[in-house]
């Protein structure tokens, strides 16, 4: 079929932004002919990337199939695709794709794609990409089914994020991505990738891979291109793939085939527990496709997406992903006009531990700005200056900075035994213990150095920003600034205000989180906030049913429904012991027995015990006897079920009133702030959608948070 085919569904589109496909012919460099450039772009800036739709597609493919007739005329001896600068394509139009309404619309759009996509590899002259900037999904797999691709050093967010968004790679790179780079490193691509935060591979990195054939700086990315296709044209480059999987398939590349099947079922496993239906799909596309010829996959492709396109786990995905990250978390509620904002020239930051030096690298990386740490005494400040200087060669290591901005880095993080260092500072933030009267202690000692227009931020989890204010001088300077660890991955900022922070601190606070590249919810002074508010909660019920005589495998598995990044107690091993019950106590005399305090987890810590769970040789959890010895159970156990129901009841309860005491401006925020902060499951479409979709926000509170059409999702 051709691409003017499909003109029907795209009709169904009318408002859809097209991508246009710009037709340029190119002298090639030593007579290798004349080349077609095809330029893709929407005709806005860069704030709009280019994105995939069934009229782009259509267009697209049209240009496409033009150019074969071209070639067959002898017209042109090579094809290229590249985008509008920053952008090669952003993917599919996720706004348009959750409009198909029956499985048989979304089989026509993977169809569309499949259809047009092939005619990059039989064009019957060799097809180039150049991957200049941004790639993503469908953009991506653009580039797959070309013959051949370069890549700039400057091109960002490279990836395969389907299994993320709810969805499989379904223009052909299930298929493809594993022949050209491996199978282990195409689960890292579509699976590992994904499903850790969204990440995705540089320029550099997707070239290491082998998911491009050259790479060249963004300077004159495009025209170096040209000139390598020039000479692959005339034979004078030739093209090795080292990663590439050759057919048919040998002894040990079936045998690695497989082993990449069997990781990616573990990883997938521990990630999602099995509780979203997209990496399961495109496990199965990969382990079937190792037989497979290109049209069975593609087709097996086409039933997948369609499929998908359609179940819950994908509306609830682009709702979470697509109205809360992209657009509320870009927008957030209640902020302050930007205009008011300050500049911040100079930061610092009081403590020098590990979160002081994630600050003062986070800060001097994304701000530019000079960064000074202080403590009591030289030893500390200068472990903590060697930590952040540590950070940086690390991350030169691994490439992810040059030479220059590694030293440039380095030399705006400075250390001193003096908090006379803040005395030009605009922002100054605290990273030291978790106690009120210290805290208190070290605004007042800053507030006597720093100018009346310095914001002092507090990055407090669960103490109050009010009392902390109480005893300074200007109370309105003082802001409450969470993050969340490890502050360079996690992505979410609470931005707190108490009664008397002014609008120009929090304006500041914001374009602030801006720059740091995180977002920021706005949140009242209440005891933890949001995040850690909702998983204490959840946590004390887990406990509750622990201490009362719940085992500890039902108790700690029984919410996998949910498919959290992380179970009940390996998460309480992971903040420590100690430090979840100094949180629950604060927690336990801000609300009472609705965060209970257990008696077994003091136990624990009192006998010096890090987790509940040890692992057996085989990698299997189990609770040593001589720790059960130490512990003291209740006659009222429960069931996996109970605990769960008793789980989503409690968490209705707990973020119905974080609403009607205005901790946020709506549900939507919590939501923002649970997918953001604690990994909550993109899927699952946000935690009041899914207390909606349970039953629980009706059970408790007699009414959903959301209208039933969203509700649904």
């Amino acid at each position: 079929m051709s691409a003017k085919d499909f003109t029907e569904l795209a009709e169904l589109f009318p408002d859809e932004v097209v991508t246009h496909s710009y037709i340029q012919d190119v002298a090639l460099p030593g007579n290798a002919g004349t080349f077609a450039l095809i330029t893709l772009d929407n005709g806005l800036d860069h704030r709009r990337p280019t994105t995939l739709g069934p009229n782009t597609l259509v267009e697209l493919g049209t240009v496409l199939e033009a150019q074969r007739e071209r070639a067959a005329r002898g017209e042109i001896t090579g094809v290229g695709v590249t985008g509008k600068p920053y952008f090669l394509v952003a993917g599919a139009d996720l706004s348009a794709i959750k409009k198909l309404s029956n499985p048989e619309a979304g089989i026509a759009m993977a169809r569309l794609g499949h259809d047009v996509y092939s005619t990059l590899s039989d064009l019957g002259v060799p097809s180039f990409v150049f991957i200049n900037g941004l790639a993503l999904g469908g953009g991506l797999e653009i580039a797959l089914n070309a013959n051949y691709r370069t890549v700039s050093t400057g091109a960002g967010a490279l990836g395969l994020p389907e299994a993320f968004l709810g969805l499989v790679p379904g223009w052909g790179g299930v298929y493809l991505l594993p022949r050209l780079i491996g199978p282990a490193n195409a689960v890292k691509v579509m699976l590992e990738n994904p499903l850790a935060n969204n990440r995705t591979l540089s320029g550099p990195a997707a070239f290491e891979l082998g998911i491009a054939d050259a790479l060249f700086e963004p300077a004159d990315f495009v025209e170096q291109s040209l000139a390598w296709a020039a000479r692959v044209i005339t034979g004078q480059t030739t093209v090795e793939r080292p990663n590439a999987v050759a057919e048919p398939l040998s002894a040990a590349d079936d045998a690695a085939w497989d082993a990449a099947v069997a990781g990616a079922k573990a990883y997938v496993e521990a990630k999602t527990s099995n509780a979203a239906p997209a990496p399961g799909r495109v496990i199965d596309l990969l382990e079937k496709g190792k037989t497979w010829t290109k049209a069975e996959s593609f087709a097996a492709e086409d039933v997948a997406l369609g499929e998908l396109i359609q179940t819950d786990e994908f509306r609830a995905t682009v709702y979470a992903f697509l109205d809360l990250v992209q657009k509320r978390g870009k927008r957030p509620a209640g902020a302050p006009d930007a205009k008011l904002a300050r500049p911040v020239t100079k930061v610092g930051v009081v403590g020098a531990g590990l979160m002081a030096s994630q600050f003062a690298l986070l800060f001097a990386r994304q701000l530019k700005v000079p960064v000074v740490m202080t403590d009591i005494d030289a030893e500390r400040v200068d472990k903590g200056v060697g930590h952040v200087h540590a950070e940086v060669d690390k991350l030169l290591a691994k490439g992810r900075i040059s030479p220059d901005a590694a030293n440039r880095t380095k030399a705006l993080v400075t250390g001193s035994v003096s908090k006379a260092a803040f005395a030009d500072a605009d922002f100054v933030i605290e990273a030291v213990f978790e106690e009120l009267n210290v805290k208190k202690a070290v605004f007042a000692e800053v507030e006597e150095i720093v100018s009346p227009e310095c914001i002092l931020a507090t990055n407090t989890s669960s103490l109050s920003v009010t009392a902390m204010a109480a005893d300074l001088k200007h109370p309105e300077r003082l802001v409450g600034f969470h993050f969340f660890n490890p502050v360079a991955v996690m992505p979410l900022l609470e931005i707190v205000r108490a009664p008397e922070t002014d609008d120009a601190v929090l304006a500041t606070a914001f374009a602030t989180a801006k720059t740091l590249r995180k977002t920021a919810v706005l949140v009242k002074d209440a005891a933890a906030f949001v995040v850690n508010r909702v998983l204490l909660r959840l946590m004390s019920e887990v406990f509750a049913a622990f201490d009362e005589g719940t085992d500890a495998a039902t108790a700690d598995g029984a919410l996998r429904p949910m498919g959290l990044p992380m179970t009940p107690f390996n998460l309480l091993a992971m903040v420590g012991l100690p430090v979840a019950q100094h949180v629950t106590e604060s927690m336990h005399a801000a609300f009472g027995e609705r965060i209970a305090v257990s008696a077994n987890l003091q136990r624990l810590i009192d006998a010096g015990r890090k987790s509940i769970w040890e692992t057996a040789p085989d990698g299997s959890q189990f609770v040593p006897q001589e720790t059960l010895d130490l512990l003291s159970f209740g006659s009222n156990p429960s069931t996996a079920e109970q605990l769960l129901v008793r789980t989503q009841d409690a968490l209705a309860e707990e973020i119905g009133l974080m609403l009607a005491e205005g901790v946020v401006a709506g549900p939507e925020d919590i939501d923002l702030c649970m997918i953001l902060g604690a990994g909550w499951p993109m899927h699952l479409g946000g935690i009041t959608p899914y207390l909606d979709r349970v039953g629980a926000s009706v059970r408790v509170n007699g009414h959903p948070f959301h209208a039933p059409v969203l509700a649904s999702v």
